[in-house]
């Protein structure tokens, strides 16, 4: 029942046409540049329980905003401070997790809201997996919307010095990473719906990753390993189809557009991140990632 709970989620999530998430405006309310400075300062320190949890949520709105300060400093900085803490209630925490799905599949026109949204959504994963708080339709669902976002990804800007960073496909591999380190996301359907959204974005043809990206979709890959989910020979098959040369008629042709020449970087980058580090791992239950990292090495051009 769990497989077909799952499809019918990810079913849902491609066709979802849902309303943006309803969140305060950034900053939240009562708290101007000047005081969200001494808070940071204070490691976000609110000794009202009211007051703190009425601030996470205000925090919402400024992953957002095209202010780094406000979205990195601040909300992700902020969120993340407060929930290793373990100082927001269940009920918050699975609200923020509402409200950074529904941002996730929400209108972006500047490009950060999606990836920071992951990235904050990557925070209550993190925190579900070291003290539990999502029932079987929310695991789900967090696949669901997770696979979808990464799946869904064309916008590639990375680090600007002026607005800094949006690195939609690094914060959706850090989410996809802690699904597979959370033993609460336990079904094979879970692994294999983020294994395949890991791999509608290692090599595309439109983009040269320069900021780390590789190592990044790397992660989900070695963790997913290391849960046991597939077998050596289902990982060197599913290595072997990640190879496709498409839209190439041959891997030999990568040389002869700039498209080709992405992807043959992309897909290069990638398969010698996963071999290197399952190669080096000291856990050994990565090994089942060595065959078929190595063939696609050797096939690359």
């Amino acid at each position: 029942m769990r497989y077909i709970a799952l499809a019918a989620a990810l079913f849902l999530s491609a066709c979802a046409t849902a309303d943006a998430p309803q969140v305060t405006a950034c900053p939240p309310t009562g708290y101007d540049r000047a005081s969200l400075e001494a808070l940071r300062t204070a490691e976000f320190a609110i000794a009202d329980a009211q007051e703190r949890e009425r601030f996470a949520h205000g925090l919402i709105a400024c992953l957002a905003s095209p202010d780094p300060f406000l979205r990195d400093q601040v909300a992700y900085e902020g969120l993340t401070r407060l929930l290793r803490a373990e100082q927001l209630s269940v009920a918050t925490r699975t609200n923020l997790t509402n409200e950074t799905l529904a941002m996730m599949r929400g209108p972006d026109p500047d490009g950060f809201a999606r990836p920071f949204a992951a990235l904050a959504l990557s925070e209550l994963v993190r925190a579900d997996r070291i003290n539990g708080y999502y029932d079987d339709a929310m695991y789900d669902e967090i696949v669901a919307q997770s696979a979808a976002y990464m799946r869904g990804i064309r916008d590639y800007r990375g680090f600007d010095e002026r607005e800094g960073w949006r690195h939609g496909v690094a914060h959706g591999a850090d989410l996809l990473m802690q699904i597979a380190l959370d033993p609460n996301f336990n079904d094979r359907a879970h692994m294999t719906a983020i294994r395949d959204a890991v791999s509608s974005q290692v090599a595309p043809t439109t983009h040269f990753y320069t900021y780390g990206e590789p190592d990044r979709l790397m992660r989900p890959i070695l963790f997913i390993a290391r849960r046991d989910a597939f077998t050596e020979a289902e990982w060197t098959a599913w290595f072997e189809q990640l190879m496709n040369p498409a839209p190439l008629n041959a891997w030999s042709e990568a040389f002869s557009s700039q498209a080709g020449l992405a992807k043959r970087h992309n897909m290069t980058a990638f398969v010698q991140a996963v071999w290197i580090n399952a190669r080096l791992s000291e856990s050994t239950a990565d090994d089942v990632l060595l065959p078929g990292a190595e063939a696609a090495m050797r096939a690359l051009p």
